[in-house]
């Protein structure tokens, strides 16, 4: 097949506003982010201080050095708890990410107890337990830097029921035969004292780890005993006496170099990368200019397919029937997989045609990637007589039980069932990022508010009585402001409907690195056991 040659000229006038509305909601999003470590760096002087290194500093140096790291919904709970706003920005109260450690691509979980002492936040909880599912399906070691306050006590009812997972988790991992590795950099006390004791491997440092279910202060008004922190459980007393930890370091670097070493010792190192495919032809800040920041403005998808895949080069299944959806084959960074996209809503012929392109992918084990960007399901007397519920069914049938890993991207509009039929957060995407311009709902603001005014005639003239226009028109324009502010990108990446927020320029570099990350876990056999590894 020819290469997808974009028909796009970026100089042009609408292309250069497209680009600067974009770049727009970029450096917001980047300049929240930067927030966080900001937020978490204000503990600097009170670290130093202590001979400690900031979590991010951690981070950092258990990482290999120029390898890349994929952070994780740095963005979560954005808003939603106490001051947690756009001046002080606490990303859940951990930093989560896939990056590589002594070559072996792991997941890294840390506290991120520059604030507030690294309590645990309601959204951080589900941030933790995503990164423990990832870890799991992408069979994964899991890397955690523990030094936390535990839960938030002033927000304990949001949070403890749920909170148990975290520990379920880490028992499940052990049981599949992922490696769990905790460094304890400081306090982790209550419940937090079992995401040491659940790890396989626990590495303390001297003088700064406490590991108790009950500190100082709660032992004393539960019983009257009185106990300092390092005789009710210290590093030493850990590593000499419980053998809840297996290596004492002397600080902060020294736990982090005996980190790096366990993941070398375990032989996990990871899979060769496929390899690399050709550039497109079309450079990634065509993407900009090609796609307008608004979704209610139409373009073709194909556009961005020039942007992503090597060489541009794709195969389009179907392009004469059910138009509106885009199926393809390709391969993006030497990767074969099969891509989806809306050119519009999803038809009758569209949803059946996705659905025999997912077994096929299915059959010829392709990842599925998929770029949302719809207004749903098609409606109507016409749609409906079509057999749209029973086509559409058939679609959202094969997304959920498609046994290839799926990626999605949201790149616009996710309205409605579309949301859904195009692997949404809750039909098990391995990953999903989404642009800062994409916008997610059950449908638009303006219709939701045209919706509810109907409704709200009908009902009146039911009664008997004529419709209130002004009343009426009230709350439609509250209606529609509500959609249109929970519907932003923002508003999503808080509750964790992502996996956080990419500059399109960077997609092509994300699929990637998830495709990779995804045919290592293909690639790699575990050893699992019954019930987790337990201490003696």
């Amino acid at each position: 097949m020819p290469p997808i040659l974009s028909g796009v000229d970026p100089g042009s006038p609408e292309g250069c506003a497209n680009r600067a509305a974009h770049l727009a909601l970029i450096e917001r999003i980047r300049l929240l982010e930067a927030r966080v470590a900001a937020t978490s760096a204000r503990a600097e002087t009170r670290f130093k201080a202590r001979g400690q290194l900031l979590p991010r500093e951690r981070v950092g140096l258990l990482l290999d050095a120029e390898a890349p790291f994929l952070e994780l919904s740095p963005l979560c709970g954005l808003g939603l708890h106490e001051d947690d706003g756009e001046d002080e920005v606490y990303g859940g109260g951990c930093i989560a990410g896939i990056g590589f450690v002594s070559g072996a691509r792991c997941v890294v979980l840390a506290s991120d107890s520059g604030i507030k002492g690294g309590a645990v936040h309601p959204l951080g909880v589900d941030k933790q337990l995503r990164a423990q599912e990832i870890a799991l399906q992408n069979r994964l070691p899991l890397i955690q830097l523990v030094e936390s306050a535990g839960a938030n006590l002033l927000l304990q009812s949001e949070m403890f029921v749920r909170g148990g997972g975290i520990f379920a988790g880490l028992a499940r991992l052990s049981a599949a035969g992922v490696p769990v590795i905790s460094v304890v950099h400081g306090s982790s006390t209550a419940g937090g004292a079992y995401q040491t004791g659940l790890a396989d491997y626990v590495v303390m440092v001297r003088g700064r780890s406490k590991v108790f279910l009950a500190g100082p202060p709660l032992l004393r008004a539960a019983t009257g005993e009185i106990a300092d922190d390092e005789a009710l459980g210290g590093a030493e007393l850990h590593c000499v006496t419980t053998g809840l930890g297996e290596y004492l370091a002397e600080d902060d670097r020294d736990a982090l170099r005996i980190a790096r070493e366990i993941v070398a010792a375990i032989g996990w190192a990871a899979a060769p990368a496929s390899r690399a495919g050709p550039e497109p032809l079309h450079d990634a800040e065509t993407l900009l200019a090609a796609v307008p920041p608004d979704h209610r403005r139409p373009y073709d998808v194909r556009e961005v397919l020039a942007c992503l895949v090597d060489g541009s080069d794709v195969l389009d299944f179907k392009p004469l029937y059910g138009p509106h959806t885009v199926c393809a084959h390709a391969s993006v960074a030497g990767h074969r997989v099969g891509i989806l996209g809306n050119n519009g809503p999803i038809d009758a012929a569209g949803a059946t045609k996705a659905a025999q392109f997912i077994q096929l992918c299915c059959q010829a084990g392709l990842p599925l990637v998929f770029l949302q960007n719809t207004t749903g399901f098609m409606v109507g007397t016409e749609a409906e007589a079509s057999g749209i519920v029973k086509h559409g069914s058939k679609m959202i049938q094969a997304v959920t039980n498609a046994t290839v890993p799926k990626i999605t991207i949201q790149i616009g509009g996710s309205f409605g069932a579309g949301h859904y039929g195009m692997c949404g957060r809750a039909f098990g995407p391995r990953f999903i990022f989404a642009w800062p311009n994409s916008r997610t709902a059950v449908m638009g603001g303006e219709q939701a508010a045209r919706v509810m005014t109907i409704v709200g005639e009908e009902a009146a003239r039911a009664r008997g009585r004529e419709p209130d226009a002004a009343r009426l028109a009230t709350q439609g324009a509250a209606v529609s402001a509500a959609y249109d502010r929970e519907s932003t990108a923002l508003f999503a990446t808080a509750r964790l409907w992502d996996d956080g927020l990419i500059d399109p320029r960077d997609t092509r570099r994300v699929l990637a690195f998830c495709l990779d990350t995804c045919r290592e876990a293909e690639s790699r056999r575990l050893n699992p056991n019954t019930f987790g590894v337990a201490r003696p």
